[in-house]
């Protein structure tokens, strides 16, 4: 079971490396559940969010660091980088590169990622992308 759970993260680190959202079902469960605030539940949703990725960072790439298994559940970390050329969360494109990890969580079902935790440095994210996250906040 763990090499077809470490398999079923390759499917998905491989539609993230091509760009590739058709790929999508190969490894998202339809009634996929996802804990990161920013992107709501199902495939659909999923489809979505990765699309808008895509548009703001063309060149973005992933690598697997480390990835465990342990019955149904996956856990890895992950490193992302690509250069920011579309608008991204309000941000409009800077041409920055970017760089940045997310320690992530799956939950395994039918063969398929059907739940998601994810933990990821965001102000360091917009840092790299010249946002002051905290400006206008306390006037520091």
């Amino acid at each position: 079971m763990a090499d077809n759970h470490r398999e079923l993260v390759q499917r998905f680190v491989d539609m993230i490396n091509a760009h590739d959202v058709s790929t999508m079902s190969e490894h998202t469960a339809p009634g996929h559940i996802d804990h990161n605030p920013v992107v709501e539940d199902g495939i659909e949703a999923n489809t979505a969010f990765w699309e808008q990725i895509f548009a703001a960072f063309p060149d973005v790439k992933i690598v697997t660091h480390d990835l465990v298994v342990e019955g149904d559940r996956i856990a890895g970390r992950f490193e992302y980088s690509g250069t920011h050329r579309g608008t991204f969360f309000g941000v409009e494109a800077t041409g920055r590169p970017l760089n940045f990890q997310s320690i992530d969580f799956w939950r395994v079902e039918g063969g398929l990622l059907a739940e998601h935790w994810d933990q990821l440095d965001m102000a360091g994210l917009f840092r790299q992308l010249g946002v002051d996250i905290h400006a206008g906040q306390d006037g520091r």
